[in-house]
């Protein structure tokens, strides 16, 4: 089935309605109808309660999700790997650890998300250094054991550095990094200093990964073939490999290491779209703030007034799926 610019709307309403009930249901009063009236009334009650404390949050879990399925996206056609994803390859482990070693620092947010940003670039050049023979040989499938094995490697290596470090933090920051490594959107805020980095970070990501869309459907069919027609394979897997980094740093620096967001979002959209980059980009982008919206909405609104990590929630919903594809691959 072509993909046509008329598979975006299904994903785009998704996402709006996502963030209508981001806005309109949470763990405290206002609910529903009264919560949507309050939006647009300044004088009333409930009016701050939507607008400082619910939409910093719903748009925060929107740019994180749309990140997070991006990365998985280009992660998933640079490696020829239906399985590859941010949090499975470890890339979310590394951006944890540079995340909160910035954090234990007390740095700006700007100087998180660049060390979120380098942590999973570095893990995902380890991850390519351990898997690159097999990969090289075999082609992305042959080696999907080996790639999902560094990953899980690499994971447990930075879960051990990450628990280093909160046995030598401060105290007082001990509880909230621990919710925040869970995956977390209590804290979330756009204030001038995380907006702007949010913003700048997601427009780059975007913005370079439609830019490389065509180049990525010749990638999709093979390093050799993509050669042959004129790419400069080593520049375009290098670049992507960067945007795909930056993007789940900043996601991770955000929230916390939100998982197989960028397994789910990629693999639904897929059903719709098909393999075009150029409309399963956009797509994920949508779906994946989606996700991650609903998913947060959720975790607020199933143990109130107890909210739950959002990571939880996606993890329960994504896990199921990577078995299953895990299987299939058997």
């Amino acid at each position: 089935m072509p993909a046509r610019p008329l598979h975006l709307l299904l994903p785009a309403l998704l996402a709006l309605l996502a963030v209508a009930a981001g806005l309109v249901f949470g763990s405290a009063e206002p609910q529903g109808w009264d919560a949507w009236q309050a939006l647009f009334e300044p004088a009333s009650a409930g009016h701050a309660i939507v607008v400082e404390l619910r939409l910093p949050r719903v748009l925060t879990g929107a740019g994180v999700g749309a990140l997070l399925a991006v990365a998985g996206a280009l992660l998933q056609v640079l490696l020829r790997n239906p399985l590859a994803e941010p949090y499975v390859l470890g890339l979310s482990g590394g951006a944890a650890l540079g995340a909160i070693i910035a954090i234990a620092l007390t740095l700006p947010a700007l100087l998180i998300s660049l060390a979120a940003a380098l942590g999973a670039l570095l893990s995902m050049l380890a991850v390519f250094a351990v898997a690159r023979r097999e990969f090289a040989g075999r082609g992305g499938n042959g080696a999907s054991e080996r790639l999902l094995l560094s990953g899980v490697m690499f994971a447990a290596l930075w879960g051990a550095f990450v628990a280093l470090v909160l046995a030598v933090a401060p105290e007082g920051k001990l509880q909230g990094m621990i919710f925040w490594l869970m995956g977390d959107l209590t804290g979330a805020g756009l204030g001038a200093t995380e907006g702007a980095v949010m913003g700048g970070v997601l427009g780059l990501s975007l913005g370079g990964a439609f830019w490389l869309a065509p180049s990525l459907n010749l990638l999709a069919r093979g390093e050799e073939v993509a050669a042959l027609l004129g790419e400069r394979v080593g520049r375009l897997k290098l670049q992507t490999m960067l945007l795909a980094a930056l993007a789940a740093g900043a996601a991770v620096a955000s929230a916390g290491p939100i998982g197989f967001v960028g397994l789910l979002a990629p693999h639904m959209v897929r059903r719709l779209c098909g393999n075009d980059q150029r409309l399963l980009l956009p797509a994920c982008a949508l779906l994946g703030a989606a996700l991650v919206v609903s998913a947060d909405t959720v975790a607020r609104c199933l143990l109130a007034p107890q909210q739950l990590p959002v990571g939880a929630v996606t993890a329960a919903l994504g896990a199921p799926l990577f078995l299953s594809l895990l299987w299939r691959q058997r």
